[in-house]
């Protein structure tokens, strides 16, 4: 049976994140952040 476009499978049911490929870019996104900051406040305070 093929997925029709109105199929409800590829929702993610987070509030203002629509679709998976938004919460993979976030998720990447805060990573690159957090790895960013440890790197920055390492560099500063070792």
């Amino acid at each position: 049976m093929p997925l029709s476009p109105d199929n409800n499978d590829e929702a993610t049911g987070l509030p203002g994140l629509r679709s998976w490929r938004t919460v993979y870019w976030v998720v990447l996104g805060v990573f690159a952040l957090w790895v960013g900051l440890l790197t920055v406040l390492t560099e500063l305070y070792a």
